[in-house]
């Protein structure tokens, strides 16, 4: 299994996030209703303040399983469409799947690197991004290719965590990963789940890829599950990020983390269930 460099390799990174991307899209597909009930409300503020609307041609970079490309096109209709594209061909495929089952026609996908971002350029009145600039090794060249994709006036606009004390749900399992791992924390402009979640960060990394306007709103979005263990399911089956952190650990001191991280999130559970801490920050500039 391919593992994160104890020196951070950005090329080395980028080929760890493919595998662990491709592998767990059977999984992230089948949380789909689940990451929707969840990132639901923030996905309609990213395209309400990306100036989603119908007959818009969209660019959704990283898009994953695209719950929110299919919420794109939507607003879109017939007259609109939507480009879905990820680094993980495997993810698209089910993306393609999902818009053709609910009779979306105004969806194509295309497999790319969200730091080369190989479009027209000035061709879309929206890009969107949701959690996924969090992992490029080059934020800033992302930005700069959602930019150059815009017509002028087209509004570039994405989600992305905020800052570990307010994302339990995640940053206590990376936090127990990191410690077993022995992986120092990431150093700034190095990619990883909280990296753009400190106050300004964002809004200051679009302003300097030369967007303007930018607008920022911050989004509870608590991750409510029936129990803690229901949670480590779903980011065992799920979530790329920590399973690429978990690489360098032999299987038993895998098992042994995860043992360590239910315990942990058991914080979280309560009359109504597991209620995952979750804040979220939501921010648009204009070209």
């Amino acid at each position: 299994m391919t593992t994160i460099p104890r020196t951070f390799d950005p090329a080395a990174y980028k080929t760890a996030t493919t595998a662990q991307w491709e592998a767990a899209a059977d999984s992230w597909n089948s949380w789909g209703p689940t990451i929707e009930r969840w990132l639901g409300h923030a996905t309609d503020l990213m395209l309400d303040l990306g100036g989603v609307t119908a007959g818009a041609h969209v660019l959704d970079v990283a898009a994953g399983a695209g719950g929110q490309t299919l919420a794109a096109a939507r607003r879109a209709g017939p007259a609109g469409a939507v480009l879905a594209t990820d680094i993980a061909p495997t993810i698209l495929r089910y993306t393609e799947r999902a818009a053709a089952d609910v009779g979306l026609h105004n969806v194509l996908t295309r497999v790319m690197d969200a730091e080369h971002i190989d479009v027209e350029p000035a061709t879309f009145d929206a890009v969107i991004s949701r959690v996924g600039l969090i992992y490029c090794p080059d934020q800033q060249a992302a930005l700069r290719g959602m930019r150059a994709a815009l017509r002028p006036g087209g509004r570039a606009a994405a989600i992305v965590y905020s800052t570990p004390d307010r994302n339990g749900f995640f940053s206590v399992p990376v936090g127990i990963i990191r410690r077993r791992a022995e992986l120092p924390p990431p150093a700034p402009g190095q990619p990883g789940p909280f990296s753009l979640g400190g106050e300004g960060v964002l809004a200051d990394a679009m302003r300097t890829a030369g967007l303007r306007d930018v607008e920022v709103r911050i989004v509870p979005a608590p991750l409510r599950l029936p129990s803690a263990a229901e949670c480590v399911r779903f980011e065992r089956e799920s979530f790329g990020a920590l399973h690429q952190m978990l690489a360098g650990l032999d299987a038993m001191a895998q098992t042994e983390a995860w043992a360590e991280i239910a315990r942990e999130l058991e914080r979280f559970e309560g009359p109504d269930g597991f209620v995952g801490e979750c804040e979220l920050v939501v921010a648009a500039g204009t070209r």
